[in-house]
C-alpha cells in the first residue's frame, strides 16, 4: 500500500541530503515532495522503501547505479555510536532510508529523528 511520505522520514531525508554535495543534495531534495512509502520494515525500525513518480523529477545526473548518499552516525548521552541512518539512492533518484542500531534492537526512525533533529522536538 503507498502512502503519504510521514513527517519524520521527511525530516530525518532533508537533514542527511543537507551533508550531500551542493548540486546532488538539491536535485534530490527536490525528490522528497514526490516521495511515497511504497513499504516498511516489518520489525518496526523505521527503514522505508520508496515510491517515487519519476516523470515528475529528474534525477540526479550524477548519480549511476545504487549508492549511500547519506551516512549518519546516531549518538547516544554519552557521545556513545547508537545507530546509523542511510539513504539510497538507485539511478539518480531516492529510493530507501535504512535505520541500524548498534545496541538496542528496539532503536526506531523516530528515536534517530529525535537525536537528528532535535529543533523539532516537541516541548
Amino acid at each position: 500500500m503507498i502512502e503519504a511520505l510521514p513527517d519524520d522520514v521527511a525530516h530525518v531525508l532533508d537533514f542527511a541530503l543537507s551533508f550531500t554535495g551542493a548540486l546532488s543534495g538539491i536535485q534530490l531534495g527536490m525528490q522528497i515532495r514526490h516521495l511515497r512509502v511504497q513499504k516498511r520494515c516489518a520489525c518496526g525500525c523505521g527503514s522505508t522503501y520508496f515510491s517515487l513518480d519519476v516523470d515528475a523529477v529528474a534525477p540526479a545526473p550524477t548519480l549511476t547505479g545504487t549508492q549511500v548518499v547519506g551516512d549518519m552516525e546516531v549518538l547516544g548521552a554519552h557521545q556513545e555510536t547508537i545507530g546509523q541512518v542511510q539513504v539510497f539512492t538507485k539511478d539518480g533518484y531516492l529510493a530507501w532510508l535504512e535505520v541500524c542500531s548498534w545496541n538496542d534492537d528496539s532503536f526506531t526512525l523516530a528515536d534517530a529523528h529525535r537525536r537528528l533533529c532535535p529543533c523539532l522536538r516537541r516541548v
